[in-house]
């Protein structure tokens, strides 16, 4: 009988961990215990997934509210600054916002509407089309948003983001204004220095400020990209991918963790004789339906994998192939048929209909939503996901 198991995505449950520990031993140790404990065999092309937030844990990559302070500071000089486009997330970004306020005389903060960059709705749609606001052109203070809005509240937090972002701006010693734009130039007549907050368009919007007359610009992703009294830093994206610590400080998106990667899958494979592939993943990259959030709110899924993760799938539409090159075939024939023409693949199917509606997406990517799936964001214990048949197909026995 054929195998009738595809893939396979397991939460591992690991230790507690500390700063200091040695995580690519822990992760050895945790995937050989649970191969033990629930009786599954390691394979080649298996594999192991580590989440960032251990991987920063482990580094001690924390930030405080007065490093960041200090770091805005030197940047812009302790005068305003137009803050734009942050998400709106308590977890995210409030931490970092106290720190910019701190760095800074005044704030003049620009939100995107109707909602920010990750699917965060400040209204809706339909809230706007009936106030006849055209978001591509117009620019609300915020006496006119709340005029035509109100005091609209998060659907999932129950949190007003406008009037907290602003109770906190104030309780750090800055003074604030507030406006809601999506044109980024539309800071420029407030203040020319700009610290752009979005994440995956920051090149756009550095482009276009500058271009447009802005004297200092710098990205969240320059900011804490070097240590300030000791503390830790991410060189490549700065506080891009940092999430609440504790109520000052911010852990940081990892650092330098390709190494950690390969320990890993060399120790994997020095102790089981198999290749299994590793990766550190932060956010998965889906939408929710519902909520329209974008679960994307860290700079890249995976900051680190190994090689055998490179690429994207290279798969044939199973359902095409039996509607239309076998149309006519039915059983144990049709069953055959399309075995035989997955063995006889081309090795780059992009562009060909056999292919269409397969997922055109990175790997690391696909995996990595799946990986943030399994694993959850709160108390399931499991920051390990073990994976496997992610690389089978229709003919793997």
């Amino acid at each position: 009988m054929s195998r009738m198991i595809g893939t396979v995505s397991r939460g591992l449950r690991a230790p507690i961990i500390r700063a200091g520990d040695d995580l690519a031993k822990i992760v050895t140790d945790c995937v050989l215990e649970a191969s033990a404990d629930d009786g599954f065999a390691i394979h080649d092309r298996d594999v192991v997934a580590i989440t960032e937030s251990i991987v920063a844990r482990v580094q001690g990559n924390y930030v405080s509210v007065d490093n960041i302070a200090d770091d805005v500071r030197a940047k812009f000089g302790g005068e305003t600054v137009g803050v734009i486009f942050p998400i709106l997330s308590r977890n995210r970004f409030a931490i970092c916002l106290r720190g910019i306020a701190k760095g800074c005389k005044k704030v003049v903060l620009m939100l995107s509407y109707p909602s920010d960059e990750v699917g965060n709705h400040l209204i809706s749609l339909d809230a706007m089309d009936e106030a006849s606001v055209d978001p591509y052109k117009d620019v609300l203070s915020l006496e006119r948003y709340r005029a035509l809005f109100g005091y609209e509240k998060h659907p999932f937090t129950g949190v007003d983001y406008v009037a907290y972002y602003e109770e906190l701006i104030r309780s750090c010693g800055a003074d604030v204004e507030i406006i809601f734009a999506n044109d980024p130039r539309a800071v420029l007549s407030y203040t020319k220095n700009v610290l752009n907050c979005d994440i995956h368009t920051r090149a756009r919007t550095k482009r276009l400020l500058k271009a447009a007359g802005a004297e200092k610009v710098f990205g969240l992703d320059e900011i804490m990209t070097a240590p300030i009294n000791g503390s830790g830093c991410n060189e490549k994206y700065g506080l891009l991918g940092s999430n609440k610590a504790t109520e000052d400080q911010v852990k940081l998106f990892p650092r330098d963790c390709q190494d950690l990667v390969e320990d890993i899958q060399k120790r994997l494979l020095d102790k089981t004789g198999k290749h299994v592939e590793v990766m550190v993943y932060g956010d998965g990259a889906f939408k929710d339906p519902v909520g329209k959030i974008w679960e994307l709110a860290d700079p890249v899924v995976s900051p680190a994998y190994t090689a055998g993760l490179e690429g994207t799938p290279n798969e044939l539409k199973l359902k095409y192939l039996a509607d239309n090159d076998f149309a006519d075939l039915s059983g144990e024939a049709l069953k055959q048929a399309i075995k035989d023409k997955i063995k006889d693949k081309d090795s780059n199917l992009v562009g060909q209909m056999v292919s269409e509606g397969t997922t055109p997406r990175r790997l690391t990517d696909l995996i990595g939503s799946l990986c943030d799936l399994t694993s959850g964001s709160g108390d399931k214990g499991t920051p390990f996901v073990y994976i496997q048949g992610y690389f089978d197909n229709y003919t793997t026995e």
